[in-house]
């Protein structure tokens, strides 16, 4: 047995992951990744996911909407980074896509083109060709679509 890992009783560790998934959405790879701090059969880890289901603690679509809506209305991140980091969570490509009616369109093009103007009035000392070209290649590192910043800029 690894001295690093604590010793709790079954319904200690259940009640830490539920208080844990309390605490914020949470996806199955990180209550997975949490349960990794414990001694536990695997049979009781199945048990206590199922619990954690089973009570709405970990809901996989609601991880997914909050994620989706914290990422791109506070962090500003289009939806090319956002599904890239959901999928590196686990999470399905159908479930990503079903919840994206997250994002108001209007607010999506309003935040690029905030961003546009933003980033492309700090550059200094450049073309206008090479501001704009600067300029999409970091909207795109935002992860934005290449599309969505032409619309944007065209208008």
């Amino acid at each position: 047995m690894q001295p690093d890992k604590k010793l709790f009783t079954f319904l200690e560790i259940k009640q830490k992951l539920a208080n844990y998934c309390v605490y914020q959405d949470r996806c199955h790879a990180e209550v997975e990744q949490k349960m990794r701090e414990f001694v536990l059969i695997p049979e009781a880890k199945e048990e206590i996911l199922l619990f954690l289901m089973r009570e709405n603690y970990l809901n996989e679509e609601r991880f997914t909407r909050s994620y989706i809506r914290g990422k791109f209305y506070i962090k500003s991140w289009g939806r090319t980074k956002i599904k890239m980091h959901l999928k590196q969570k686990g999470i399905t490509e159908k479930l990503i896509s079903s919840c994206f009616d997250e994002i108001n369109e209007n607010d999506y093009l309003n935040i690029i083109n905030k961003i546009y103007e933003n980033y492309e009035s700090k550059l200094k000392g450049l073309q206008n060709y090479q501001k704009k070209s600067k300029t999409i290649k970091y909207l795109l590192s935002r992860g934005f679509e290449y599309d969505c910043i032409l619309q944007v800029i065209e208008n």
